[in-house]
């Protein structure tokens, strides 16, 4: 194998835990390209990985003629793609272009005629956790690897972010010197269940000052939404959001010590590159932590209470709320040093 695409086209956390597929394939085939084929505006958190080679912005090819996206995917030579995140008009392209091993899980119809190689594998029911279902999908270019069975902690080894030479310190002026840099992300943007801005600024209430200083951070859109905490807490708070693109966001997440966030791409950023990052996350599937938790050497998370009717329906319930801003307090506290 000396190319190999790995075609994943949705969002920043689904995209942050495709990156150990790539560091398995290197560590087993250390001489293939790796080619990441993804949307534009993931590109900043592939950018981190080392393992990746080359980056391919779908949208951009999406655009093209059906034939010509079949030509340009047969111009990158690939002997392999892996069809991570399924998409119908990707796979046919593939088929195509005859890319000899083509990887898709079986549970996709339209895998049946463009996949030579179909694995068993239902997201939805599964009690696996999405990077190791995603390493699933590698197996086939692996010596005898059952990469199902490859640990969480495991995990953690096969991320390899490359140095942010040139950047270090780019928000020092920002920083008070001897203070624990926390940053809090409240919003989700609709991909988990938030834990609510009056818990957020209960934290602030009882977090001592003198030892942590605050950021907040999210998108413009989201902070209308949060004008309450951002006003009530003005004092003590560095209000960072619609400041960042993604790419400054990940250097900043870089220069801080912690982040606290829903299930969202923000949290596992953060522990993907090492901080003290805390998830907050609902017990109901296929949201629940054993699905979406960090991953990452300092990562943790707390979930809601195990049984929650209404959560368990889909419908509004305050289950999060049984995740108290003291527990969180304790969490950040216990991490300075």
């Amino acid at each position: 194998m000396k190319r190999i695409i790995l075609s994943r086209t949705d969002n920043i956390g689904d995209v942050v835990l495709t990156l150990p597929v790539a560091g398995l394939l290197k560590k087993y085939i250390p001489d293939a390209e790796i080619i990441f084929l993804g949307k534009k505006y993931t590109q900043a958190v592939i950018d981190t990985c080392s393992h990746i080679d080359r980056f391919e912005d779908w949208e951009e090819i999406s655009h093209l003629s059906p034939e010509d996206r079949v030509e340009f995917l047969r111009s990158l030579e690939a002997d392999a793609i892996i069809h991570v995140f399924p998409r119908k008009e990707i796979a046919v392209a593939a088929w195509k272009a005859k890319i000899p091993l083509r990887i898709g899980t079986s549970h996709r119809f339209f895998h049946l005629l463009t996949c030579n190689r179909r694995l068993s594998l239902s997201r939805k029911n599964s009690n696996l956790h999405e990077a190791q279902l995603n390493l699933h999908l590698a197996s086939p270019l692996l010596p005898g690897k059952d990469a199902v069975k490859i640990s969480l902690n495991e995990m953690e080894s096969l991320y390899s972010i490359k140095s942010s030479e040139g950047k270090q310190d780019s928000f020092e002026h920002l920083s008070q010197k001897n203070k624990y840099r926390l940053i809090l992300h409240p919003k989700s943007k609709g991909s988990a269940l938030e834990w609510g801005i009056h818990n957020f600024s209960r934290l602030l209430e009882i977090l001592p000052m003198d030892k942590f200083q605050i950021f907040v951070t999210g998108t413009s859109q989201e902070r209308q939404s949060m004008e309450d905490l951002l006003s009530r807490h003005k004092d003590v708070l560095t209000d960072m959001t619609g400041r960042l693109t993604l790419e400054e966001l990940v250097e900043f997440i870089r220069q801080s010590d912690g982040l606290l966030a829903a299930s969202t791409g923000v949290l596992h950023i953060a522990a993907m590159l090492g901080k003290d990052a805390l998830g907050l996350y609902s017990p109901r599937r296929p949201i629940f932590p054993t699905r979406w938790a960090p991953i990452g050497k300092n990562a943790s998370y707390l979930v809601a209470a195990e049984e929650c009717p209404g959560c368990a329906h889909g419908k509004k319930c305050h289950c999060m709320d049984t995740i108290l801003p003291e527990t969180v307090a304790d969490f950040f506290l216990g991490r300075i040093k």
